[in-house]
């Protein structure tokens, strides 16, 4: 019995008259497209898809504490660029995992931050709040929190949280409601259910309680 053949990711060249558009790559044209994009992306140029992704970006932006170099990170990038985030921010070192984010950070935009200081500062000079996300006494639900259009969301590195000097500087810090045994969840976790409570406050206007 011969073991089966691995499935082919993405599509073979182009068959039939070549499509027209200054944003079509002939490369991937004669040779296939085997990128994780969508469909609407198929042989499209990376500078394209960036340029069209730019057009409808949203106006939230995720960032992230990066103490420890986490490995959650390459994760949310990931999922902010599957919500299309408007940046991911870094804060603290600037190497991190790319693994984990599955080739989106080359669609993504990325800003590197050094230090809380510098991530507030760019907030101020773009009038973009800062909003933490942890569970602290202080903090209040994010299923009842009207999330802002603008905003920036910010999460703690895995285990540790959200840094002191983040948590005093941001304007609320949410929390997100837990009803099992454990006293966290995965900071990715986390970073998806915010992402996707903003998509439906605002792409599909769905009111908080």
């Amino acid at each position: 019995m011969t073991e089966s053949a691995e499935p082919q990711v993405g599509v073979g060249p182009w068959t039939g008259p070549w499509p027209v558009g200054e944003h079509f790559d002939p490369e991937l044209l004669a040779e296939g497209d085997r990128r994780n994009v969508v469909d609407k992306y198929r042989y499209w140029k990376h500078d394209a898809i960036v340029a069209d992704l730019d057009d409808s970006r949203h106006d939230f932006h995720v960032g992230v504490e990066n103490w420890q170099h986490d490995l959650n990170i390459g994760s949310v990038v990931r999922t902010a660029n599957a919500f299309n985030a408007a940046a991911v921010h870094i804060v603290g070192k600037r190497r991190w995992n790319r693994r984990g984010a599955m080739v989106t950070d080359k669609y993504q935009h990325i800003i590197h931050h050094p230090s809380v200081d510098d991530l507030l500062s760019w907030c101020a000079e773009n009038d973009v709040p800062l909003l933490g996300i942890d569970n602290f006494p202080d903090s209040v639900p994010l299923e009842t929190y009207d999330l802002p259009r603008r905003c920036l969301l910010l999460f703690g590195q895995e285990g540790p949280g959200l840094s002191e000097e983040a948590h005093q500087a941001s304007r609320d810090v949410l929390s997100i409601a837990q009803y099992g045994s454990t006293r966290s969840m995965n900071a990715a976790a986390a970073a998806a259910i915010t992402m996707h409570s903003w998509i439906r406050r605002h792409v599909y206007d769905q009111p908080v309680n």
